[in-house]
């Protein structure tokens, strides 16, 4: 077994940094009853003048006021169920436990989940609820918590997380992310996430502008990326292939922006080091207002071809990057998914 620069972590010939899964224990074991009740008092405090993301919109959420994000006091869920479409070092063999979030701080013309982030979806769940949610993805036996679109309901799920955590929670939690992050809702999660997962879309400010309406998106995602990677290092998987604690970053190559590819990769491999484990997506198809008017977005209204996607793999590879996401058949055959639990509503 080889050695690398990843904090330490072991290396297996493959290239996966390895923990037994005995010895694992979730970031948030570590916390006291009363750190937690810190953050929840933080979380809340954040709501009454909300400045959880980078629109700092400022209005009183605890009074169910919203701003660009659309949600009120309680976090919207679009639906909750065991995932079995994620990453294979996520989905394992009983699936991600999988929480939609709805409406997003993000406008992407391009949303592959447009129905969800953009148009009304799902019901209000007060953190009592949304914590027996976390508890009955555990139950159905899911490797972990996967938290989808959470970066404007921060504060909401730390109220829920302590409520489940005092509960028996005890999975890895995913933070399943845009990459569009507030530092201050990134600070509420430190020693609580064990995997970020945040997306890096665009490079340039201008595209960023037209496509996600967020000029500033590029520079928000290097700094909140770079924060979370302080956090938690590079991915680490224990001996079944699944991802206990790390970095996971995930680029949606799109047509006709490899350039931006490019630049994104370099950057990755030089704010973070060639460790860095880096999705390279190949799904991209019009969607969303893309698909609605195609004339406008003419660029990228069509599916990415299979040439590009290779020819992403090899910028990646030239940057110096070589830790690649992949499916890879598991040594047991996936199960039947189990029951969802029950479409959260408010109580």
């Amino acid at each position: 077994m080889n050695t690398s620069s990843g904090g330490g972590a072991p290396r297996t010939e493959a290239g996966a940094f390895v923990v037994a899964s005995r010895a694992f224990r979730p970031a948030y074991a570590t916390l006291s009853r009363e750190a937690l009740a810190a953050r929840v008092a933080r979380a809340r405090a954040e709501l009454a003048a909300c400045r959880a993301c980078p629109w700092a919109c400022d209005v009183d959420r605890l009074a169910d006021e919203v701003g660009v994000c659309r949600t009120g006091r309680y976090a919207r869920v679009s639906s909750a169920f065991p995932h079995l479409g994620e990453e294979d070092c996520l989905r394992g063999w009983n699936g991600s436990g999988t929480i939609f979030f709805s409406w997003c701080n993000l406008h992407c013309v391009f949303c592959q989940n447009f129905d969800i982030s953009q148009r009304p979806s799902g019901h209000p769940v007060p953190p009592e609820r949304l914590a027996r949610v976390m508890l009955e993805l555990q139950a159905l036996g899911c490797h972990n918590l996967n938290l989808v679109t959470p970066e404007h309901v921060v504060p909401q799920v730390v109220e829920a997380l302590a409520i489940a955590i005092e509960r028996g929670f005890s999975l890895p939690i995913v933070y399943n992310s845009s990459g569009y992050d507030g530092l201050s809702s990134l600070a509420l999660l430190d020693g609580i996430v064990d995997i970020y997962m945040p997306d890096f879309k665009v490079w340039r400010p201008e595209t960023a502008r037209r496509l996600l309406l967020a000029p500033d998106y590029p520079e928000v995602a290097r700094r909140a990326i770079a924060e979370m990677h302080r956090q938690v290092g590079p991915l680490v998987f224990d001996e079944h292939g699944l991802a206990k604690r790390g970095v996971l970053i995930r680029h949606l190559v799109m047509p006709g922006l490899l350039d931006e590819s490019r630049a994104i990769f370099e950057w990755i491999a030089s704010a973070l080091g060639p460790d860095a484990y880096v999705n390279v997506m190949d799904q991209y198809h019009p969607a969303g207002k893309v698909l609605e008017r195609p004339e406008r977005y003419a660029d990228i209204a069509r599916r990415l071809d299979d040439v590009e996607h290779e020819a992403a793999l090899d910028l990646a590879r030239r940057a110096g990057l070589w830790r690649f996401d992949r499916r890879v058949p598991w040594g047991l055959t996936p199960r039947p998914a189990p029951r969802s639990p029950d479409p959260p509503h408010g109580d």
